[in-house]
This record gives structure tokens, C-alpha cells and sequence, in this order.
């Protein structure tokens, strides 16, 4: 089919001009001048499908860089399945998500990698990649590090937090860095003191505090900056390029910032619950709501005025992009593992249909640019893990990921109102958005429009990445 996207707005990381926007088939095929001919032609009459997008933006789908669907986590799975969390996050806007392919110690990472094309193929709603999860370094899973690229896969991460799930020990992290650098992946982190972590939450427990509130208490911004060095000092030792992911505490970006002003190869990444969500508002609610909240690096003090920064960072370019670490569990049966012993709650909120919406709302409270608005959800996710040209931009030759956003529309977020997540809450219940998703294209194809949802699952392929530069 051919669609035409006429009247709108188009808005790149680079700017924003008025333009129609021609797709063909699932490519872009040209961005022209409001009302112009195609080599004489009204191109209006030989297509399709007219969309009115007067007075809206045309922007690039979303890449949302970090999810977790199905992930097996703290004696449960998350809630979202590729088929269930994919259409969740078409709602949104969100066109490509990369999860992570799990490997545990002893087992081999071919077979992780294996499970998780597993549970994507013929599921998604919208197109998808993999990070490879690495959680147990030894000489089998460096050797395995070699395939990955022919896989399509360019980027893995270890874990400094959950000792004897993921943890990585200073040792382990300096043999994979090294192999990393020689293979030209990025080495993504976790970057929290896990074995002292265990240590607080223990001494906590001991002492009656366990509510979820003592989630954030355990896991202290000293723990997320102490880790944040360690990991940027053995980057900058192996000249590997290091990405910190969901960047939470001002201290960390501290130091993401003194890095890269050292000339480091050295990124971060953080999340809408760092933005808007805090540790006294949320964490600390009545009774068990806290669970709700619990998500690990935790929530920050807002008196600290670690929110803040969160957003000063996207504007100086400190943080680069903001993907949601959607790992979604119900407080039935789930988070409720965690009632009496908070170190036992399920860690992970579900937010990959909102992000767009969240993040555009900070363009209409004047903390980012339209501009930087669409760079940090689509552009600098695709660049940073090798989709850009395909993925990330409305020009000739892309992928036709578009998303025509009103922003004179309305979004309230919640249970019974723009939430199509498999969870049982929202972590945005009351959540009010200045703007609205009114047509969300992946490849062409029309997943949401005034008529609703029009996604399938398979439709969503498998994206296979290129290394890139990192020099984001």
C-alpha cells in the first residue's frame, strides 16, 4: 500500500519542518514539501491511504532499547509476553523494542540466545532485537561472545547487583570487557554494589524493616555511584565502550559526565520512573503499595533532587537516551511474594506503552526540546545499537516506523483508560498527558488509528544490528 501523511509537522533529532511524509509499501519513499507534485504528479491521488496530520507531528516510531518481556524473575516470570507487551507498547507509539536474551552461569550462551527467538518469533506485534544478558563469565560464554555478531547481536550485559543470580565479579568484568573491545560490542551495566547491598538488606530485615520503603534504603545512590566508577575505571583500562543502564542517582550521572568529558567512550541510560516517580512518594505508600514501585537501580529521593537531574542530564547530554527496563509484574501472586520481606518483591515496573506519551509530556513542561523529545526515544537508541537509517528518523529509505502525535489531544493514563499492559495496576494510575498517539504505522503497516488496534502478532520481525561507533 501507499500511504500519504499529509499537513503535518515532521520532526527529527535534527529539526522540525512541515512536510508530507509518502510511504511505499514499508520504506519511506520520500519527504516532500507540503502539497508538491512527485514528477508531475498529485501524489495525493495515487496512493491509498490519506492520513490528515494538520496541525499534529510526524516522528519516528519509538525504540525502546530496554524490556524485559517473559523474563524469569525472583521466583516468577514477568507478566508481559512478547505477544502482549509488543501490542502494548504499538499502543504507545513504541514501533521497536530490544530485550535480553538470558544466559545464567552453566549454561551456554547459544541456548539463552536459542530461548528467547524462541519466545519472539511469530509473537511480536512490532519489530525487535536482543541484547545478549551474560550472566555467567567463564572461558565457554567468552568464546560464545564470537557469534554474536552474526547474530545480529552487538551489545551484552553483565550485572554488578544480584549476586548469585547475574553477579559479576570485578575479575569476570575485566575478561569480558576485554573481549568486548577487541569484538567492537558495547558492554552494557548494571551498575549497583550488589554483595554490599545483600549486607544492608540483611542488617534491615534483622531489624523489622520490611516494608517496600527499605527496597530504596538497602540499595542507597552510594551503592549505584561506587559501582558507576568501578565500571567506567575497568571500561576506560580495556577501551571498551561502556552503556550504564537505568541510570537512577545524580551521583552516577556525576560520573557518567566526568568521563565523557575525559574523552571516555562511556553512556547512560535512564528511565521515566527517575523522572517523575520518587522514593517518599512511592516507595514509601501505605501498606504494601510500595511493591508496586519496586524496581532496582530503586526510586530516588526527590528532596535529594535526583529527578531533576535526571532531566538536566537529557538536556547536557550526561544521559543520552530513556528506554523503561519494562518488567512488569501483578501485585496478585507476584509482588505479593514480597509481603513481609520487601528483598523478596519482584524488581520491575511496566511502562513500555507509556514512554512516548511521559516523555513528551517533559516537552510540554519545558524540561527537554520536541527535538530532544524524539532523539532520546527513537533517534539515539537506534544509533547507539546499529538500526539508524533503518530505525530512528522519517527519511527516504527507512523503515515507515511513523507516528503521527497530536498535541492538542489527551492522554489519561490508568486501569480502564490507556493501559493495555498484562498487569493487574499501573505504576501512572492518575497520570494526565498534554498529547495523544493517533497513528502508529510499523513498516507500513497501520497498528493503531482512530478505529482502534489493527496489530497482529508476527508481524514484528527480528532486526539484526551492526556495530557502530558509539560515539553518541
Amino acid at each position: 500500500m501507499k500511504t500519504l501523511i499529509r499537513g503535518g509537522t515532521v520532526v527529527n533529532a535534527t529539526g522540525r519542518t512541515p512536510a508530507d511524509v509518502l510511504v511505499d509499501g514499508e520504506t519511506i519513499a520520500a519527504v516532500l514539501a507540503p502539497g508538491s507534485t512527485l514528477l508531475g504528479f498529485d501524489v495525493a491521488a495515487h496512493v491509498d491511504r490519506v492520513v490528515d496530520a494538520t496541525g499534529k507531528y510526524v516522528v519516528p516510531g519509538g525504540v525502546d532499547a530496554h524490556t524485559h518481556m517473559e523474563l524469569p524473575f525472583g521466583g516468577t516470570n514477568a507478566s508481559d509476553t512478547f505477544e502482549t507487551g509488543t501490542r502494548a507498547a504499538a499502543w504507545g507509539g513504541t514501533t521497536t523494542i530490544v530485550d535480553f536474551a538470558v544466559q545464567r552461569a552453566g549454561e551456554r550462551v547459544q541456548d539463552g540466545l536459542a530461548a528467547w527467538h524462541e519466545k519472539a518469533a511469530g509473537n511480536c506485534a512490532v519489530d525487535y532485537s536482543f541484547h545478549q544478558i551474560i550472566g555467567g563469565v567463564d572461558a565457554d560464554s567468552l568464546a560464545a561472545m564470537d557469534s554474536l555478531v552474526e547474530e545480529g547481536i552487538t551489545s551484552f550485559k553483565l550485572f554488578m547487583a544480584y549476586p548469585g543470580v547475574f553477579y559479576s565479579d570485578d575479575a569476570q568484568i575485566l575478561r569480558a570487557m576485554q573481549k568486548a573491545a577487541d569484538l567492537g560490542l558495547l558492554t552494557m551495566m548494571h551498575a549497583e554494589n550488589g554483595p554490599a547491598i545483600d549486607v544492608l538488606v540483611s542488617q534491615l530485615l534483622a531489624q523489622g524493616k520490611t516494608d517496600p520503603y527499605y527496597h530504596g534504603v538497602a540499595r542507597a545512590w552510594q551503592m549505584e555511584e561506587e559501582a558507576t566508577h568501578r565500571a567506567i575505571m575497568l571500561a576506560h583500562l580495556t577501551g571498551s565502550p561502556l552503556y550504564v543502564v537505568h541510570v537512577s542517582a545524580k551521583q552516577a550521572v556525576e560520573q557518567l559526565a566526568a568521563a565523557r568529558d575525559r574523552g571516555q567512550n562511556v553512556f547512560g541510560e535512564t528511565c521515566p520512573q527517575y523522572l517523575y516517580l520518587s522514593l517518599e512518594e512511592h516507595l514509601g505508600a501505605p501498606g504494601f503499595d510500595g511493591a508496586k514501585y519496586v524496581c532496582s537501580t530503586p526510586l530516588r529521593s526527590r528532596a535529594e533532587g535526583h529527578q531533576d537531574h535526571m532531566w538536566q542530564g537529557l538536556r547536557t547530554n550526561d544521559l543520552q537516551m530513556v528506554s523503561t527496563d519494562h518488567c512488569p509484574f501483578c501485585m496478585k501472586g507476584q509482588k505479593e511474594l514480597g509481603l513481609g520481606d520487601f528483598s523478596k518483591i519482584p524488581n520491575g515496573i511496566g511502562s513500555v506503552e507509556h514512554r512516548m506519551d511521559l516523555m513528551y509530556q517533559g516537552v510540554v513542561t519545558g524540561e527537554i526540546t520536541l527535538e530532544r523529545w524524539v532523539e532520546v526515544t527513537s533517534t539515539t537508541p537506534a544509533r547507539m545499537f546499529g538500526m539508524y537509517g533503518r530505525k530512528g528518523v522519517i527519511a527516504p529509505g527507512a523503515d515507515a516506523d511513523v507516528v503521527v502525535y497530536d498535541p492538542a489531544g489527551h492522554t489519561s493514563i490508568g486501569l480502564g483508560k490507556t493501559h493495555h499492559m498484562n498487569m493487574d495496576h499501573s505504576a501512572w494510575e492518575g497520570f494526565e498527558i498534554d498529547g495523544h498517539v493517533d497513528l502508529v504505522l510499523s513498516r507500513g503497516r497501520v497498528l493503531v488509528d482512530d478505529d482502534g488496534y489493527h496489530g497482529t502478532p508476527g508481524h514484528g520481525r527480528f532486526v539484526k544490528r551492526d556495530l557502530t561507533q558509539y560515539l553518541v
